[in-house]
């Protein structure tokens, strides 16, 4: 065999990021390594298609997931978690000690502002400012016993979304992708969605040690999802042409290079960007949309615009199985704070807007679900990396403090028991006291719901085997139907 020598003018790497119009860093982006857990699945060959569909670890009751995670901290106690002691005793005194830093604090309780409501046959207590989620309740399981670990928003969100608070971990759509794989291979297995980067940033939807072929498709322009989706110097035969030329060339550097198995998995990336161009388009577009859809979701108000366009693209994608979309509540603007719920000052307006923003929005999306026979398989997971205190903050007392020792978060679909209220707080809603549910429970509920036993779905890496729940985690079976 001939070697052929490398070239500036023509290395690989620029054939192909030249030949397919911009989709190089697609195929970079699916270097592989050994899959830990190939053995138990050998039928699946995880190098040359890693995103190929598979069979968990039991029979799932959820097929994709829809994560809408609001950053900053919503308030329980002003949303999901009613405590009317807290309003009886409102401008009182208490001193604690701070379970992390330890050290002792005197603080004024803060009663709510906003009125709670029983709603659905359930009677689930939901705030006035959720009037559209509120209609939804009985599809909805609260739990008000969430806790976690870290009070910072950086630490928290890594743990939220990654189960570990400081260092590189895959997300959890890395993690279902790595056990499931994709059912659309014309389409990413794994979208993330942001108007601009919340804290943290791309780790929340990273694959760190995992494959890279198993991180997030970031889509932050609205207007233009997907960029360079198109190949107009090309026809799509021509592209055909190429591409089956770029498998030549791999094959003749594979015999040369045989241990070099990865460039499989680099064409098989281009392969996929070359099907998008033909899916992409209509998945993540809305001409195909009625009128009527578009002002369920709020397409018609500039308030509820940019979250309903999330969550319309949200059900484009869940609808043509992509197997998990993360929605990120951010505002619009670079230049601005991106932390929408961290209303550290002025919680009253600041509710008033974020709710506003995103109520319609999500009911929307609940609705539109159900009506379409996917919300029995698609689980809808809303929580922020922790939840507020029940006091005061700032100078004039106008805000709530960061929170994570007992929040909200609800679930509902894919095989959760809707209208109930798992868990509960103190009588103040300072700490997680009956049933609690730490990040690690609900990550481990999580991939249980999706056919997927949180402590078999391993990774090896730096000698030892990684898993999304680190060393704990317990799945909530009370919440299934």
């Amino acid at each position: 065999m001939t070697n052929y020598p490398r070239s500036r003018s023509f290395s690989r790497r620029q054939a192909l990021a030249d030949m397919t119009n911009g989709f190089g860093t697609l195929a970079l982006a699916a270097m592989l390594h050994q899959q830990s857990d190939a053995a138990t699945r050998p039928e699946v060959d995880f190098v040359s298609d890693p995103l190929a569909a598979r069979l968990g670890h039991h029979a799932a009751r959820a097929k994709r997931v829809i994560f809408l995670f609001m950053p900053g901290g919503p308030s329980q106690v002003d949303l999901f978690d009613s405590k009317p002691l807290l309003h009886k005793r409102d401008g009182e005194k208490q001193t604690f000690v701070h379970p992390i830093s330890g050290r002792e604090r005197t603080e004024r309780l803060r009663r709510s502002p906003f009125k709670f409501s029983r709603h659905g046959q359930s009677g689930t207590p939901v705030s006035e400012l959720f009037p559209e989620v509120a209609r939804c309740v009985d599809d909805i399981a609260v739990i008000n016993s969430m806790h976690a670990d870290n009070v910072n928003h950086n630490g928290a969100c890594l743990q939220m979304c990654t189960g570990e608070q400081a260092f590189s971990r895959p997300s959890m759509g890395a993690w279902l992708l790595h056990g499931l794989g994709t059912e659309n291979q014309n389409l990413p297995g794994f979208v993330a969605i942001s108007p601009n980067q919340p804290a943290q940033g791309a780790p929340l939807w990273g694959s760190s040690f995992l494959p890279a072929a198993f991180q997030g498709t970031f889509v932050q322009d609205l207007d233009n999802p997907i960029r360079n989706i198109g190949n107009e110097r090309f026809s799509s035969t021509s592209q055909r042409t190429q591409l089956d030329l770029l498998g030549k060339l791999n094959g003749l550097h594979k015999e040369q290079n045989p241990a070099e198995s990865v460039l499989d998995a680099r064409i098989a990336a281009f392969e996929l960007a070359f099907r998008m161009q033909q899916q992409a388009p209509e998945a993540f577009g809305r001409s195909q949309q009625t009128l009527a859809t578009q002002q369920a979701y709020g397409l018609d108000n500039p308030v509820t615009e940019i979250f309903g366009r999330q969550c319309l693209l949200a059900r484009q994608l869940v609808e043509r199985d992509v197997r998990m979309v993360m929605l990120f509540h951010t505002k619009s603007s670079v230049a601005s704070a991106c932390q929408l719920w961290d209303h550290h000052t002025k919680v009253e307006p600041g509710l008033i807007d974020t709710c506003a923003a995103t109520d319609k929005p999500i009911a929307a999306l609940l609705t539109d679900l159900k009506q379409r026979g996917l919300l029995q398989d698609t689980l809808v997971v809303w929580s922020g990396e922790f939840g507020r205190t029940p006091t005061t903050e700032g100078e004039k007392g106008t805000g709530r403090g960061h929170h994570p020792f007992g929040f909200t978060t609800w679930l509902a679909g894919g095989g959760i028991k809707g209208g109930i209220v798992h868990g509960t707080s103190d009588e103040f809603g300072w700490h997680a006291a009956e049933d609690k549910v730490h990040v690690h429970d609900l990550h481990a509920t999580i991939l249980h719901l999706m056919g997927l036993d949180h402590k078999r779905l391993t990774y090896r890496f730096g000698g030892r085997d990684f898993r999304l729940t680190d060393v704990s985690g317990s799945v909530v079976k009370s919440l299934f139907t």
